[in-house]
């Protein structure tokens, strides 16, 4: 089975990413369980970059839409209801990027 792969490319301030990693930390283990969902990495650049890259493993295009458009994703990104306190986004900007794995060694 080939895997549906996102990434999220977060650009941060330079000293904010840290902050990003901890809030990743603090909610590790919060998609188990979402159908189609197969893991997850954060990448931190370890060059002078400021843009992070938050890598997903999917079933299929379906099980990343379902999960973009279900109320699990809208909590965690901050928006709808959630008796979570919010927190200030620590990105300044992002892009999602799509990619299937070609060729695997």
């Amino acid at each position: 089975m080939s895997s549906v792969i996102k990434i999220n490319a977060i650009t941060v301030p330079a000293d904010s990413g840290d902050e990003l990693g901890k809030r990743f930390a603090a909610r590790h283990g919060s998609m188990e369980g979402t159908p189609g969902f197969q893991g997850f990495e954060l990448l931190q650049p370890t060059d002078d970059r400021t843009t992070w890259l938050v890598l997903t493993r999917w079933d299929s295009e379906e099980a990343f839409e379902n999960w973009r458009n279900s109320q699990h994703f809208q909590k965690s990104h901050g928006e709808g209801d959630s008796e979570e306190p919010k927190q200030k986004p620590v990105g300044m900007s992002s892009e999602l990027w799509s990619y299937t794995v070609a060729v695997t060694g």
